[in-house]
């Protein structure tokens, strides 16, 4: 057995890993220009996410005075922020590089993004009329020399730090001649201003140097001899510190601690690479930023998740094309869906399947008069979701809805509340979930009356119910009318309310009782199959598997011969392809136009493969702390499809990253005699021949 320094990748550095492979979208050449742009936004969006929350959970343990070894992969906490920190500088050098390189080819299609010492007369007096109807009324300008408390930042806001060196020292304050304010970045206002174009050329300025342009007409009232801006902001820790107050409801407690998120300590602090030192040292003073904190050199601009929204500019052709959702193959949007799930099981697969469809049943639901109830779980709701308008559509319509909602569902917690009011003020039974544990499980059931009694129709879901990431998140949802998995998921919400009684199941897979331990069960029959000479294999897909039990137990089976195919999005702390202990695991990475978002996993059984979808990765948190449900597919056409999808997504030979003991992210190279094969392009195809055969 060959000997590796640690027989799993720590979970933040394979994170940051991930993120790597995000950014090597936007260094692309083969993405479309502007979607390479976004894919830029969409790194720097995860990396604050990353600081308030995984960066955080180290910082704690850090100040608890614990190393912390067990949980994170045999890494010393302390250590373990210094390479953090050390990844994230180089990560962040690597962006401003590639943000460079798309400036300059932006260019060669006539879209120039100026800064404020490159605009023109005419520019110049749009920019003046813009900041003077837009933006100067948005300003929270604050100076700060002459204050006792330095004050409060918002959690990942961009402000501007401005130094004037004064002309006069008088009036300068207590730090000599120089006196500092800070402005904040308004977030109401387009990050990316269009100014009118010249011809054929395209121009944007950046909110940022639009106020940097206008700096003197925010400062009139100070003699200043000189005057410049740089920018920072810092993250907060995000974690939620949940009071034990009895006499406050459950959404009175995270209401409060949502509040007190604004006031958590800092645990990074990013700014302008090019700011004055004497600045930048004023402002670590004020802030009191310690060691344990992650200071980043970073470039001009920060918060570049605003380069999500960057605007299209009607170029059409610097972007992807918007493929059309396609309807399911014998499953009719104008006919009744609970009449044709009643005949068989129907799979979608968005964002290549329409999910009208998920729509579309709640509606029929809520209008046919034998249905006597719905019920539903909760995470994460579209801003103006019609999912939550079919539920009270339904109860208008004298259903008895109920719905499980996720006040906890991180980052949206608020919209989460605001929700919860609502449907509450409709009338729906609304159910807080379980205590110590969130509800991560993604179903829906429906009780209808019918002639032979009561008949259950329902779906259940690897992603959440919400049309707005189901454009961009690929993701199942079953439906069916199967009696025993639908009387189960009855068993599920009766655990919501009452859960001191844990139920068994025949047909579902429940976090956090049985999940870990089915999972395991069946990876012990493959490791038998393989021990007495038959067929064994292991495909999953999912987005993490961070388990250090279950990464054991993939090991046992390698070692026993059985066949993993693992396709791991996001973090994998499992290092594949190690002679002795993992040489017949195989992992790979898709980071493509969609975010890959499925769990599925498929064992090899003798030849009659047992095939799970599930809301639960393999992670510790989705095992032992969450309500996670996963359910087995037993129609025949269903399990061969979901097959296919699989083995199309491991083919992929362009977008595919290999996992290995380097941690490269290196490309998965294709063989000479195969031909291109990109797996999201591959699997509209597969369905778009499914529909005309």
């Amino acid at each position: 057995m060959i000997k590796v320094k640690n027989e799993y990748v720590n979970r933040e550095i394979s994170w940051l890993h991930f993120n790597a492979r995000v950014l090597q979208e936007s260094a692309d050449k083969k993405v479309p220009l502007i979607d390479r742009l976004r894919f830029l936004g969409i790194f720097s969006n995860n990396l604050d996410e990353f600081f308030k929350v995984r960066y955080a959970t180290v910082k704690r343990i850090v100040d608890a005075g614990k190393k912390g070894k067990s949980v994170l992969g045999g890494e010393k906490a302390q250590d373990l922020l210094a390479e953090i920190t050390k990844v994230v500088i180089a990560q962040q050098a690597r962006s401003l590089e590639i943000l460079h390189s798309i400036e300059e080819e932006l260019k060669a299609e006539n879209i120039f993004i100026i800064n404020e010492d490159e605009v023109d007369e005419t520019q110049a007096e749009f920019i003046r009329d813009y900041f003077f109807k837009k933006v100067n009324q948005e300003l929270m300008t604050i100076i700060l020399n002459d204050l006792t408390e330095f004050p409060l930042l918002k959690d990942t806001a961009a402000y501007l730090a401005v130094k004037m060196v004064m002309a006069n020292k008088e009036t300068a304050g207590i730090n000599g001649n120089n006196r500092y304010a800070l402005i904040e970045i308004p977030k109401g206002i387009d990050r990316f201003i269009v100014l009118p174009k010249k011809g054929d050329k395209n121009y944007i300025i950046i909110l940022d140097d639009l106020i940097r342009y206008c700096l003197d007409s925010v400062f009139t009232m100070f003699e200043f001899e000189s005057i410049s801006a740089h920018m920072i902001k810092i993250t907060r820790d995000a974690e939620l510190d949940i009071d034990n107050d009895l006499t406050k409801s459950f959404i009175e407690k995270i209401s409060s601690s949502v509040e007190h998120r604004k006031i958590s300590d800092p645990v990074r602090f990013v700014y302008d690479k090019g700011i004055d030192k004497d600045t930048l040292q004023f402002l670590k003073d004020k802030m009191n930023i310690v060691d344990t904190d992650s200071v980043i050199p970073g470039g001009r601009y920060h918060n570049r998740r605003d380069y999500m929204g960057f605007p299209s500019l009607g170029r059409h052709d610097l972007m992807y094309k918007k493929i059309e959702p396609l309807p399911v193959k014998g499953l009719s949007m104008t006919g009744s869906l609970l009449e044709q799930i009643h005949q068989k099981d129907y799979l979608i697969y968005t964002p290549y399947h329409t999910f009208t469809y998920v729509t579309k049943f709640l509606r029929e639901a809520a209008l046919d008069p034998k249905v006597r109830a719905i019920k539903i779980t909760v995470y994460r709701l579209a801003n103006d979701s019609q999912i939550a308008s079919a539920l009270i559509n339904a109860v208008k319509n004298g259903k008895q809805v109920t719905v499980q909602i996720e006040l906890q569902a991180r980052f949206d917690e608020q919209a989460n509340i605001q929700y919860a009011n609502q449907l509450q003020a409709e009338g729906i039974n609304l159910i807080f979930g379980v205590p110590g544990l969130k509800v991560h499980s993604k179903i829906c059931l429906i009780e209808r009356e019918e002639p032979e009694g009561i008949k259950r129709y329902g779906f259940i879901s690897t992603g959440n119910f919400n049309e707005s990431t189901a454009k961009i998140y690929t993701d199942y949802t079953l439906f069916t009318a199967h009696e025993g998995i639908l009387k189960e998921m009855g068993k599920v919400f009766e655990f919501f309310e009452t859960n001191y009684k844990i139920n068994k199941y025949k047909h579902l897979v429940l976090s956090p009782h049985y999940t870990k331990s089915t999972f395991i069960k069946l990876i012990d029959n493959e490791i038998e199959n393989a021990r007495t000479g038959q067929e064994a294999y292991i495909k999953i897909k999912m987005n993490s598997l961070t388990s250090y039990k279950m990464v054991d137990k993939l090991y046992e089976a390698s070692r026993a011969g059985v066949k993993v195919q693992l396709i791991i999005r996001g973090v994998c702390c499992l290092i594949p392809g190690v002679e002795g202990m993992s040489e017949n695991i195989e992992a790979i990475s898709i980071v493509d136009k969609f975010l890959e978002h499925p769990r599925l996993f498929i064992f090899g059984n003798q030849g009659d493969p047992k095939i799970y979808i599930s809301s639960a990765d393999w992670m510790t948190r989705n095992l032992d702390f969450r309500v996670e449900v996963g359910c087995p597919i037993y129609d025949q056409d269903i399990k061969q499809e979901l097959l296919d999808t699989f083995n199309i997504s491991w083919k992929d030979n362009l977008k595919a990253r290999v996992f290995s003991e380097k941690q490269d992210n290196a490309y998965r190279e294709k063989e000479e005699t195969s031909p291109e094969l990109r797996s999201q392009f591959e699997l509209y195809d597969y369905y778009l021949e499914k529909l005309e055969s």
